[in-house]
């Protein structure tokens, strides 16, 4: 099978099964999340660090099936690129508390590289910077021809994004900060970290990639934000669930957001081969 065979095979897949990939997964692990932390299952079931990377690819295939007709050489580079500043910049800021505070992994995510940084972490990072991209693209319109405006916009809704993501995996005990945090249980230094970490991972998205043609690619694959949607109904659930009201309401605006460029319509409801 060629290339362009398995991308076709695989986004026809992903298109015939929206619904569970992108509302059942996340639900279950909402589900999964809470016995596990209320100890109503073992934590080995609840909370196998596999199944947390089994479930998080199954809800990335939206994204990967979207972005990988566009992989070319150049956006190959910059992938590998952000792979390698992923790993370094996560084996510095738990090592050193630089840029995110002092902070170290509960749970092990599945192997550990140096028994520090999970070995998967590209599967957990690079979706909170890509779908920020993909989603300005969309929400500035006819602002996203400015490099500045697409480049500030993907960087905010970064930062935004870990303001759901943070808490959430605080109370669930996957990460902890040695000193607390105001904002629930997290301090305010670890966002001046995303902002670091953030633009250099976007301006990587923005070199490796043609906008215009991720644009266009938006246009043709309706499911591509699909993993944001997963993001929104697992995350907003579970800081719903620890009374973290403030980040619930941030899902409930990229809920909105996404409402507005018609890509968290419901159309996973509606039966295979019908058109959005």
């Amino acid at each position: 099978m060629d290339r362009r065979a398995a991308e076709a095979r695989l986004s026809a897949l992903v298109r015939e099964n929206r619904f569970t990939i992108a509302v059942v997964f996340p639900l279950i692990g909402a589900l999964l999340f809470v016995v596990g932390y209320e100890a109503w299952v073992p934590a080995w079931l609840a909370r196998n660090p596999f199944l947390i990377i089994f479930g998080t690819l199954v809800m990335r295939s939206p994204l990967v099936a979207g972005f990988a007709p566009l992989v070319d050489r150049r956006a190959g580079i910059a992938l590998v690129l952000l792979t390698a500043y992923t790993y370094l910049i996560e084996f510095v800021g738990v090592t050193t508390g630089f840029p995110y505070g002092d902070f170290h992994y509960v749970l092990e995510l599945g192997p550990m590289l140096f028994g520090t940084v999970p070995a998967g972490l590209p599967v957990f990072f690079f979706p909170l910077v890509l779908n920020s991209y993909l989603l300005c693209l969309l929400l500035l319109g006819p602002r996203a021809d400015s490099r500045f405006a697409r480049f500030a916009a993907s960087l905010a809704v970064v930062v935004v994004i870990d303001l759901v993501l943070d808490p959430a995996a605080v109370a669930l005990g996957f990460w902890t900060y040695a000193d607390g945090g105001a904002y629930y249980g997290v301090p305010l230094v670890n966002y001046l970290g995303w902002i670091v970490s953030g633009a250099v991972a976007v301006g990587l998205v923005e070199l490796g990639f043609d906008w215009r043609a991720l644009r266009d690619r938006l246009d043709d694959c309706e499911f591509m934000l699909d993993d944001m949607v997963s993001f929104v109904i697992l995350w907003g659930a579970m800081n719903a669930y620890f009374g973290n009201w403030i980040p619930a309401g941030i899902a409930v605006l990229l809920f909105v957001g996404l409402r507005r460029i018609d890509r968290f319509d419901f159309a996973v409801f509606r039966p295979t081969g019908t058109s959005r």
